[in-house]
C-alpha cells in the first residue's frame, strides 16, 4: 500500500478575505497544512504590505502570515465585485472576515447571503468585540484585545504601567482558537454528516481573555485581583529571569517540589533546600527576596554556558532567554528545522518558521511566501471562474479588481 503523505487539509478550499494579522494567520495555519488559500484583498492591497520592516519595499510580515496563498484582488463594496465574491464562496469550504460588524451585511455579504450561495459553506467572522454585545461595532485591534482582556494590566512590573507586547500576541492567539474552531466546523459537517456549514464568532479579546487562566473564579470565589509582579509569580518561587556573569539572562520555572529542592540544593546547598520556610509554594512566595537571593547570586556568579550545563545535570527547567540572532545559532532549533528557507520571488532565497506542530504523517509545509498583490487573478478568475481577459481589463479600469 502507497502511504498518503499529502498534507491533511489537501482539497479544502480556504477564502481569507481578512486584512493585517488574525484572520491572515489564521489563513496561515490552514495553508501550511495543504488547504487551497485564496488571499482577496481590495486593489489598493492589505495594509500589512506596509506595516513592519520591508526590503526593497516588500513587506515582510506580509510574506509570512500571507504563505501558502494564492492572491486575488477584489473590491467587495462594488456589485461586481460582490458577485464575483459569490461565485469564489460557491467553491468554498471556509470564509475568513474581519470587516467591522455589520458591512458584510451592508455588501449583501453577510452569513444569511453566504449561506444561501452556499449552505455548507464555514464562515469564521473575526472582529475586536465580537458580532453582539455594545460592542460590536466598535474597532478593535490585537493592541484593543491585550488591554480590554486584562492582559496588560497584569503584564510588567509592579511600579510600572501595564505593559503591551511588542508583537500581535492577541492576533496569534486569535488565529490558533479561529483555526481550531474551523476545524470543529468541518468536523461536524463532514464527518459527523450533519452535511451543514456554519459561522463562527471569534472576538479578538475573548481567546487571550480565556488564556489568561483562572482569574475570573480567583475573583468570583477569594475577590482576588491579580497584579503585576514583574517577572515573578505569586503561585510559587523561585520563578524569575536571572543575569549570567558574562551578561546573559535566563528564565527560570518550578513548578513541582522535586524541582524546586534541586534548584535549591544546586544554589543553596543542603541548608537551602532543608529550610522550613521554603518547603511550600506559599512559603517560598512570602520570602521571595531570600530565594530569589540564593537563585541570583549562584547565577551571576557564573557563565551562560555553565549555568545551564549544571541546571541540566541537576534535571531543573531553566532556559536561555534568546534573541533572534541567538535562536538562529542554536541547535535544538537546527535539529527540529523549525526555521525553514523557501525561494521567493520577490525577496530570493527567505527564512521563516516552519508548519508547527509536527505531524508524523502528514506534516504542513510551507510551499511559498505570501503572493504579490493580484497575483493570480487571471489563474482563478479567468482560468476558475470563466472570465475573458478583456472582462478582467474591464473590471480593473472600473477599479473592482
Amino acid at each position: 500500500m502507497t502511504q498518503n503523505n499529502e498534507p491533511p487539509l489537501t482539497g479544502l478550499r480556504v477564502i481569507d478575505a481578512a486584512t493585517v494579522i488574525a484572520g491572515p494567520t489564521l489563513g496561515m495555519l490552514l495553508g501550511d497544512f495543504g488547504a487551497d488559500v485564496i488571499k482577496v484583498e481590495h486593489p489598493r492591497g492589505d495594509v500589512l504590505r506596509q506595516t513592519g520592516y520591508q526590503k526593497d519595499g516588500v513587506g515582510l510580515w506580509f510574506k509570512m502570515a500571507n504563505r501558502n496563498k494564492r492572491g486575488v484582488t477584489l473590491n467587495l463594496s462594488e456589485p461586481k465585485g460582490q458577485a464575483l465574491f459569490k461565485e469564489l464562496v460557491k467553491t468554498a469550504d471556509v470564509l475568513i472576515e474581519n470587516f467591522r460588524t455589520g458591512t458584510m451585511e451592508k455588501w449583501g455579504l453577510g452569513w444569511e447571503d453566504l449561506k444561501a450561495v452556499n449552505p455548507r459553506l464555514v464562515m469564521v467572522r473575526v472582529t475586536g468585540f465580537g458580532q453582539t454585545g455594545p460592542y460590536r461595532h466598535r474597532p478593535g485591534f490585537g493592541t484593543i484585545a491585550e488591554a480590554f482582556s486584562g492582559f496588560a494590566a497584569i503584564t510588567g512590573e509592579p511600579d510600572g504601567p501595564p505593559t503591551l507586547p511588542n508583537f500581535g500576541l492577541a492576533d496569534g492567539i486569535a488565529a490558533a482558537y479561529g483555526t481550531f474552531a474551523a476545524m470543529f466546523a468541518l468536523y461536524h459537517r463532514d464527518a459527523k454528516g450533519s452535511g451543514k456549514g456554519q459561522y463562527i464568532d471569534l472576538s479578538i479579546y475573548e481567546p487571550i481573555f480565556q488564556v489568561l487562566g483562572p482569574q475570573p473564579m480567583q475573583y468570583d470565589q477569594l475577590g482576588v485581583v491579580q497584579e503585576r509582579w514583574g517577572n515573578r509569580s505569586k503561585n510559587n518561587a523561585p520563578r524569575n529571569t536571572y543575569q549570567t556573569k558574562d551578561g546573559h539572562w535566563v528564565a527560570l520555572s518550578t513548578n513541582s517540589p522535586a524541582i524546586v529542592t534541586r534548584v535549591l540544593t544546586l544554589c543553596g546547598g543542603n541548608a537551602a533546600a532543608e529550610d522550613p520556610r521554603f518547603q511550600t509554594p506559599q512559603g517560598r512566595v512570602a520570602h521571595i527576596e531570600e530565594v530569589d537571593g540564593i537563585v541570583s547570586s549562584w547565577i551571576g556568579a557564573r557563565t551562560l554556558d555553565v549555568v545551564i550545563d549544571a541546571f541540566e545535570k541537576a534535571e531543573a527547567a531553566i532556559g536561555p532567554a534568546y534573541t533572534i540572532a541567538q535562536i538562529f545559532d542554536d541547535p535544538q532549533y537546527k535539529a527540529r528545522n523549525d526555521i525553514v528557507e523557501v525561494q521567493d520571488e520577490d525577496l530570493g532565497p527567505v527564512r521563516m518558521t516552519n508548519a508547527f506542530p509536527y505531524l508524523s504523517e502528514t506534516p504542513g509545509k510551507i510551499r511559498h511566501a505570501g503572493p504579490r498583490k493580484g497575483q493570480h487573478n487571471d489563474e482563478i478568475l479567468c482560468g476558475e471562474l470563466g472570465l475573458t481577459a478583456e472582462e478582467i481589463a474591464k473590471l480593473r479600469e472600473e477599479g473592482v479588481v
